[in-house]
């Protein structure tokens, strides 16, 4: 069982990064940390960009988890390009028979939802396990 955090560098990313290793502590349960941006057309090889980004976070991670015995074990899971943000991290969830995912929440206007749609609307309804949904502070 694990605890699954979809990861965007925004404030929205970081309240759901804080919260989802709290939540690890918390339970003493692995967390996988999902690399949940869109990956960027433009990016010759996104994987690689995403994986630096993720090694930026592992200090962050170790800190908040501890790096000793007893320690929640971690994995820093790169986007996967050309897939949907949130079906990424729902696939990621029930492969790791998720106990909880943690995402992060901004505020959207009406017509902004009806016309972006809503990638946390998704992930909130389709979830194999609960939705810890935060916002930043």
């Amino acid at each position: 069982m694990s605890v699954v955090v979809g990861f965007v560098p925004t404030r929205e990313g970081r309240a759901a990064l804080a919260a989802g290793l709290a939540e690890a502590s918390r339970r003493r349960s692995r967390v996988v940390v999902v690399d949940n941006r869109r990956s960027d057309p433009d990016d010759p090889d996104p994987r690689a960009s995403s994986a630096r980004a993720l090694e930026e976070l592992r200090p962050e991670v170790e800190q908040a988890l501890g790096t000793g015995r007893g320690s929640p074990p971690y994995e820093l899971r790169t986007l996967t390009p050309g897939v949907e943000p949130s079906a990424d991290l729902l696939s990621v969830a029930v492969a790791e028979s998720a106990d909880v995912v943690v995402i992060g929440l901004r505020r959207r206007t009406p017509v902004g939802k009806l016309i972006l749609g809503s990638g946390a609307q998704r992930i909130l309804f389709d979830a194999p396990c609960p939705v810890l949904a935060v916002k930043p502070s």
